[in-house]
């Protein structure tokens, strides 16, 4: 049904869809041709969202209240890929941050240890008891709460080192005395032992690995806690992951050493170079950058990490930097640009060309497929509902098979009667073209006559016809 609404056929009119169809006619939202967005208007709804709740929205807030159809899900997903109007590279939470002062989840402010102190000293004084992951927000410190303090001193997000918690790191400098027997350390203790795990085993240490048999009762597992809260005459605030790469040039997932766009797109043209082809996030290892890889490079691009600003995603920066077609957000598309693409591939070839012809060579990048898609769809700025053979067919007289027009058995009578006063002969299902008529042969409307295709009533032939219409 959907396919006859498009074409054409059954006694329908064409140039339509089934989602088209029951937009118009029971306002049904369709997909393909939604609404265009503007930023205003999304902060509008956001302010309402705000005002009737006390809260913003987010991806998960579901329907958005002030637009029937609308959702804050897809609002985001557009924002993220620059759909419907929007430009790419943003999402719901960057944008209410940006222009409400919102708080991101997803992109919060960097902490450190003896920030994380001084809170819980404040709290202690206030409160008496040092705070706990269950000791609700912090006093003097908007949208921070002390069990995401926590969560992030156990994992390692937000600039501070992994594998602390809240107890730990309030009660270090209570502690003293139980390790008051150990030996005290120092940064140049820590690394020369390093030094000596990695010429033992070939291997930088890390806080789960074998301890060094020269240096009894000592631990790397040890070594890293004292790192990171400051026991045994060492500063704090760092771990063994964070001083291997300060000193020794070590990388590490956690501390992954600051990026430039301009190295980014050096990489890049040299991959493009190399391959002939621009890098995607699934290129993989970057050949002059040992140890990254594109998927981390186009992940630091996108959040902002690793000293990046602006948070493009890697398609966007090659687009924006190099030229590359980035395919989340292509160029629009007119239907005069079409034509002249396809007059000027006809001039050329002396053929019109269909979905399967290949690229545009008049367009870099382009595929007659993808424009056919765009067409068919409405993207890329066209209306939608059209097929390009059905396009070239109304602006260019070029014959459409899938909408070839309409016979009667008195027209195909009369095409005979020419053919039989040309040759001599009455026409069958092998005499190739008809006369005249461009695009016609015989064989297509023996088939038409017999299976009741273009207006005839089938059960026929054209065998058939001609022993009736010679009598």
């Amino acid at each position: 049904m959907d396919q006859a609404l498009r074409v054409g056929v059954r006694g329908l009119p064409g140039g339509s869809s089934l989602a088209r169809l029951l937009a118009a006619q029971r306002r049904a939202r369709n997909l393909h041709r939604q609404p265009r967005l503007t930023l205003r208007r999304i902060l509008t709804w956001a302010d309402g969202h705000h005002r009737r709740l006390g809260s913003w929205p987010t991806s998960e807030s579901g329907p958005v209240r002030e637009s029937p159809g609308e959702n804050w899900g897809a609002i985001n997903v557009a924002l993220q890929h620059g759909r419907r109007g929007l430009s790419a590279g943003s999402s719901l939470a960057r944008l209410l941050a940006a222009r409400r002062d919102a708080r991101n989840p997803k992109d919060l402010p960097r902490l450190t240890s003896r920030q994380v102190l001084a809170w819980a000293r404040a709290h202690r004084r206030r409160t008496g008891f040092w705070p706990t992951a269950a000791s609700g927000p912090i006093f003097d410190t908007p949208g921070e709460t002390w069990g995401a303090v926590h969560a992030a001193l156990v994992g390692g997000y937000r600039g501070l080192p992994a594998g602390l918690t809240l107890a730990r790191l309030t009660g270090a400098r209570r502690s003293v005395p139980r390790d008051s027997a150990r030996p005290q350390l120092t940064l140049s203790r820590v690394l020369a032992l390093a030094d000596a795990h990695r010429r033992r085993t070939g291997d930088w240490p890390r806080a789960r690995s074998v301890p060094d048999p020269k240096a009894p009762g000592e631990t790397w597992r040890t070594i890293d806690q004292a790192l990171r809260t400051g026991q045994r005459g060492l500063p704090g605030g760092s771990s063994l992951a964070r001083l291997l790469v300060e000193q020794r040039g070590v990388r590490s997932r956690k501390y992954a050493p600051p990026l430039q766009r301009r190295e980014i797109l050096t990489w890049a043209r040299a991959h493009h170079r190399r391959t002939g082809a621009w890098p995607t996030a699934q290129s993989g290892p970057i050949s002059d950058a040992p140890g990254e890889t594109w998927r981390a490079v186009d992940e630091a691009l996108r959040s902002g990490h690793r000293g990046l600003r602006g948070r493009p995603s890697l398609a966007c920066l090659l687009a924006q930097a190099a030229g590359v077609r980035n395919r989340t957000n292509l160029p629009t598309l007119t239907v005069a640009q079409v034509l002249a693409w396809a007059d000027a591939h006809h001039r050329r070839t002396g053929s019109w060309p269909i979905d399967t012809t290949g690229p545009v060579v008049d367009a870099t990048g382009e595929t007659w497929k993808a424009v056919a898609m765009a067409l068919r769809f409405g993207y890329r700025g066209l209306r939608g509902g059209i097929s390009l053979a059905r396009l070239l067919s109304a602006r260019r007289g070029v014959r459409n098979r899938a909408s070839l027009p309409r016979l009667s058995v008195a027209r195909v009578l009369a095409w005979a009667r020419e053919h039989q006063r040309r040759t001599g002969l009455w026409p069958n299902q092998d005499s190739g073209p008809v006369a005249r008529v461009a695009g016609e042969t015989w064989s297509a409307i023996d088939l038409a006559l017999r299976y009741g295709h273009r207006g005839l009533p089938g059960g026929s032939s054209l065998a058939r016809i001609l022993g009736h219409g010679k009598g």
